[in-house]
């Protein structure tokens, strides 16, 4: 299902056509750790999940660029045992999925140069693609008049259903203005990461300030639904 023109939704991640470049955001890579540390037992299984997402993607598309647009790893700080391991096995895997892999610097990726420059990956703070700017979404970016498209993450969104007494969370896209451009944000792709429900308008990054009105896209098992305006 097409996002807006020539960008196409595949499971969590974007597909932008004329490029051919798949766009993902906030994998979180070793937030087991995090989860363990604070006394929750959550089995290591992420990567395995993660790869299998993957894995579904590539059977539909076929990209030549893979882009991160930020939050590839999880600790704020050092790169643990685990994020060194596993970020090297995901790059590796991707490696062979495509021509080129693009990290974008997300407010969690502060020291993720080292593991960039083993696997001479590009790190860098924006990416542009004719008119389409991707940035992770913790700050502000200069626009210029060529800017039409904004696509970031960060902000983890989803949407909460509910019927009667059951409510469940399903992780959405979300397509809103800011300063007459398109802007697409897009959800975690870690499955550990329930996501920020939208309809709380609650908000972390400076894009979404004051935002009231959204189209969004909810993905459940692969598949898209277009939910509407909200």
């Amino acid at each position: 299902m097409e996002i807006s023109q020539g960008i196409e939704i595949v499971d969590l991640g974007l597909f932008v056509k004329k490029a051919k470049m798949l766009v993902v955001s906030d994998i979180h890579l070793g937030i087991e750790e995090e989860y363990q540390k604070r006394g929750t037992l959550v089995p290591k299984f992420h990567l395995k999940d993660l790869l299998s997402h993957f894995e579904y993607i590539f059977s539909k598309i076929k990209p030549k660029t893979i882009l991160i647009t930020g939050d590839l790893k999880h600790e704020f700080g050092r790169i643990s045992e685990q994020e060194w391991r596993d970020l090297l096995r995901l790059f590796d895997y991707l490696s062979k999925h495509c021509e080129k892999i693009i990290l974008l610097k997300g407010n969690h990726d502060p020291f993720l140069g080292p593991i960039a420059n083993k696997r001479n990956l590009e790190l860098k703070k924006e990416h542009v693609v004719g008119n389409i700017l991707f940035v992770h979404g913790n700050y502000e970016p200069k626009l210029n008049s060529k800017i039409k498209t904004i696509v970031m993450g960060h902000e983890h969104p989803a949407i909460t259903l509910r019927e009667k007494t059951k409510a469940e969370k399903f992780k959405c896209f979300v397509k809103t203005k800011y300063k007459g451009r398109e802007l697409i944000i897009q959800p975690s792709m870690n499955t550990l990461i329930e996501g920020t429900d939208i309809s709380q308008r609650y908000f972390i990054s400076p894009l979404l300030k004051g935002k009231k009105k959204f189209e969004v896209f909810v993905v459940e098992n692969n598949e898209v639904y277009d939910f509407g305006k909200i």
